[in-house]
């Protein structure tokens, strides 16, 4: 049983057993039979996602690279950072960069971690690892011309208005630029 630093016994959910849904190569969902410490029983819907990598590049005009995009899910149109699902066996930071360059045509320089993210703790795992690159190089356009209606170079003083608007949704984007906005400038 866990413990606090005072020697008081923490409570825990019990897991009596998951049964699977669908398994694909990017997610897991499963059905969880749950106990709470009171006593009461539920069934809970669980979602565990492949991790995913996204990375903030920033330039010397105090902007930000990020992509516009339709999201089909939400039917909306976005801003979001570039990033992607990690690979099995590759390091987070690795995919990020790659990311950002198939996605915009830029290659992300002194790349920093920001920290870890997980979006919906209530009913998934999907880990994201954000990072910061302080200068990129232009080495062409984008490989990948179904990520993004565009590619742009945002002023950060745009965002927290962008966000209030709508158009920056994602939770992954907004704690990234968000962390930005307190720490790095």
């Amino acid at each position: 049983m866990a413990t606090e630093p005072n020697g008081q016994e923490l409570t825990r959910w019990k897991i009596h057993g998951e049964r699977l849904v669908d398994d694909t190569r990017r997610d897991r969902v499963s059905i969880a039979s749950v106990e709470l410490p009171d006593g009461v029983k539920f069934e809970q819907w669980v979602f565990r996602i492949r991790p995913a990598a996204m990375m903030a590049v920033l330039d010397d005009q105090d902007r930000v690279l990020m992509l516009w995009r339709h999201r089909f899910i939400i039917d909306r149109w976005v801003w979001e950072l570039p990033g992607g699902y990690v690979n099995p066996d590759e390091d987070p930071a690795v995919t990020a960069a790659r990311e950002v360059e198939e996605e915009t045509g830029w290659r992300p320089l002194d790349v920093e971690p920001l920290g870890l993210l997980q979006p919906i703790v209530g009913s998934a795992d999907a880990e994201n690892r954000l990072y910061v690159a302080r200068r990129s190089e232009y080495i062409g356009e984008p490989a990948d011309i179904n990520e993004a209606e565009r590619v742009a170079w945002i002023p950060l003083d745009t965002v927290r208005e962008r966000i209030l608007k709508g158009e920056i949704v994602g939770a992954a984007s907004q704690v990234a630029l968000l962390h930005i906005l307190a720490f790095y400038r």
